[in-house]
């Protein structure tokens, strides 16, 4: 196995195309309902025809959700609604169709895509497809410990480049993100806390299933103890997500990344998510030009890790859990602004008018004398002059 090295991706990592963005602005420009009179549509249609470096832009015909999934130990300090090592009951319900992301894509005709990173179950419990990337038996708890070993982490990383790879070369033309996680929520929180050089109060929320005010401040304790943890290591980020970040966590990152070199976009979902992008982003700036927010799922890591990153969510509607849900409502929108861009009529053209009929013709008179002996006028004159 070569060496991972993070910097490559720096240079491998375009900007959608900008000459095909202000091909799609002049377009919409020409249409003929007035330009930003349809909103975000208008920018979401130019972001995407950049990203598929396509005028007029390709609809959006074959989206994936994939979630990444994970147990984390830190739940085991009641930071967490959940008991700590259940997602992988979570991951059942998703699979069996009784999840809202399951609802949801199956009203949409969306495909859903689990990838166990570290879930704390048997493997043979899930489906082969689902298990095969996984790293290890639930991360570490990273209030006292590295949530994964240099290996591991490394290991993890790589199978998150993997499943984006898999997913550009099946076709996938956008990619949902989520995740399914107990304790994620607390990771995530730790991620943007360090990045952005905050204090915990200010990026720990309620998670997605609310916790009281005791949890909360057990959740900030954890927080502020693993921020002590990742202070020293900001300047490797895989060193970061082994340190305080999680298996799922650290696929999520690689994942991201790829995606962005593969230029296939990714609707971001919640927290979680979020957190893993602004890794990404202090790997290469260049990436979150191919990640969309799908929505303000009201924690305030989320809030701190998108302005950092300058990406302002579509939706806001008061969503907090996370397994993709406010990802998967934002995709109708996104498609919507694709349909329009590509199918609203342009404005025709105004026909120009022949010269000979630009000058009414001076109707004759009887009282007016001919042509022939009027007295000559100046031929810099239009008009003649009264007598």
């Amino acid at each position: 196995m070569s060496a991972l090295n993070l910097d490559d991706f720096t240079d491998l990592i375009e900007r959608p195309d900008g000459g095909v963005r202000r091909d799609a602005e002049a377009r919409r420009e020409r249409q003929i309902v007035p330009p930003g009179s349809l909103g975000r549509l208008d920018e979401l249609g130019e972001w995407l025809a950049a990203a598929q470096s396509a005028v007029p832009v390709r609809p959006v015909e074959r989206p994936r959700v994939v979630l990444f999934a994970g147990d984390h130990g830190i739940a085991r300090q009641g930071v967490s609604a959940r008991p700590a090592g259940s997602a992988g009951e979570l991951v059942r319900e998703v699979l069996e169709g009784g999840r809202p992301v399951s609802v949801l894509a199956r009203r949409l005709g969306v495909p859903v895509r689990v990838v166990d990173m570290a879930l704390d179950c048997d493997p043979d419990t899930l489906p082969e497809d689902v298990v095969r990337h996984r790293v290890r038996r639930g991360s570490g708890r990273i209030d006292i410990e590295d949530a994964l070993s240099p290996e591991e982490a490394e290991a993890a990383f790589r199978a998150g480049v993997a499943v984006a790879d898999e997913e550009a070369d099946s076709g996938t033309d956008l990619v949902v993100l989520g995740d399914v996680s107990v304790g994620g929520t607390t990771a995530a929180g730790v991620l943007v806390g360090a990045l952005c050089g905050t204090d915990a109060s200010v990026v720990t929320g309620r998670g997605g299933l609310a916790i009281d005010d005791l949890a909360w401040m057990r959740k900030c304790a954890a927080v502020r103890d693993a921020l002590r943890r990742a202070r020293p290591v900001l300047g490797d980020q895989l060193r970061l997500l082994a340190t305080v970040g999680g298996a799922d966590l650290t696929a999520m990152t690689g994942f991201l990344l790829q995606a962005a070199v593969r230029k296939m976009p990714v609707v971001l979902d919640g927290v979680v998510t979020a957190s893993c992008a602004l890794v990404a982003q202090r790997i290469a700036f260049r990436a979150p030009d191919w990640w969309l927010a799908s929505h303000d799922s009201g924690e305030p890591g989320q809030a701190k890790a998108l302005d950092r990153m300058a990406l302002e969510p579509l939706l806001s509607h008061g969503v907090t859990m996370g397994e993709g849900t406010g990802g998967l409502l934002a995709l109708p929108l996104v498609q919507a602004a694709a349909a329009l861009a590509a199918e609203l009529p342009e404005r025709p053209k105004e026909s120009e008018t022949p010269e000979t009929s630009e000058a009414p013709e001076t109707p004759e008179s009887s009282e007016q004398p001919a042509v022939a002996d009027r007295p000559k006028e100046p031929e810099t004159s239009a008009v003649p002059k009264p007598e």
